[in-house]
């Protein structure tokens, strides 16, 4: 068959661009990522335009780049197990040196201070209080009774110390001239809360009887002069020689109520005239 001439109206055919390249395609990032974070590098590797054959070698070699601080050898110890031996055993033991023994020496005798501290003697007798006091030298020691109403025997050695003064642990400027006073109770006698107390308080005054109140005399009656002379009154009283000014002096009286013919009634306290006084 014979073919048909060409067209020379045809165009002719010519292949699509490339696409456009971008920036993380670009080789110059390409090898700086696989150098400074391989494993980025890798990635950016197989997105770039590189060739199959260039992408497995800059594969491998990043990953060896990568690797390398992992694979190195560890540090050995150039020392030997047998030089080490015989380094230590040729190093001489130390001697030890002995210690000396510390000489004890004699423990001094306390000396007696200037201003000794007054010990404590309560809940002692007055005997055991007056032994402790004794390297004191004070001055004196006297007894005194913890109550008021109490008065010592000749001999207090069995009596309790409940009080003393001066008090425990104050400080004695001058012993010689210092008096030590000791309150005691007897025995079997418990000491009081405090000082200056009685053993048998004293009795309570008795009340005072309450005064009887004064009854209040009744008032007498007053009688008119005219019935205590035999005269009639002049309001006409059948009463007799009794007068009351009114019907409160007469219920005072207990006379009321009065009736005619009765001792005090007069009309003028009836005021209803039905014979009987104060009735109401």
């Amino acid at each position: 068959m014979t073919q048909p001439p060409p067209n020379p109206y045809a165009y002719p055919y010519a292949p699509p661009p490339p696409p456009a390249r971008r920036w993380w395609q670009h080789p110059a990032v390409v090898i700086t990522a696989l150098v400074v974070f391989p494993p980025g590098g890798i990635a950016l590797a197989w997105l770039s335009r590189w060739a199959r054959g260039p992408k497995i070698v800059a594969t491998v070699l990043a990953g060896l780049w990568f690797l390398a601080p992992f694979l190195g050898d560890p540090p050995k110890d150039d020392a030997k197990p047998g030089a080490a031996g015989a380094a230590a055993s040729a190093t001489p033991t130390p001697t030890p040196t002995p210690t000396p023994t510390p000489t004890v020496s004699a423990t001094p005798s306390p000396t007696p201070s200037a201003h000794p501290a007054m010990p404590r003697v309560t809940a002692r007798t007055f005997a055991e209080a007056s032994t402790v006091l004794a390297p004191l030298a004070l001055s004196s020691v006297e007894p005194a009774s913890a109550y008021t109403d109490v008065t010592l025997p000749a001999t207090t050695d069995d009596w309790t110390v409940c009080f003393q003064s001066p008090a425990p642990g104050e400080l004695i400027d001058s012993p010689t001239t210092t008096t030590a006073r000791l309150s005691l109770t007897a025995p079997a006698t418990p000491c009081p809360k405090s000082e200056n107390t009685r053993l048998h308080p004293a009795p309570k005054p008795k009340p005072k009887p309450k005064p009887t109140p004064t009854p209040t005399p009744e008032p007498e009656p007053t009688y008119d002069n005219d019935a205590t002379t035999g005269g009639s009154s002049s309001g006409g009283s059948d009463g007799g020689s009794v007068y009351y000014e009114n019907c409160t002096a007469a219920r005072d009286a207990g006379a009321a109520p009065i009736r005619r013919g009765e001792p005090g009634y007069r009309p003028a306290l009836d005021r209803d005239n039905d014979g009987i006084a104060c009735d109401s």
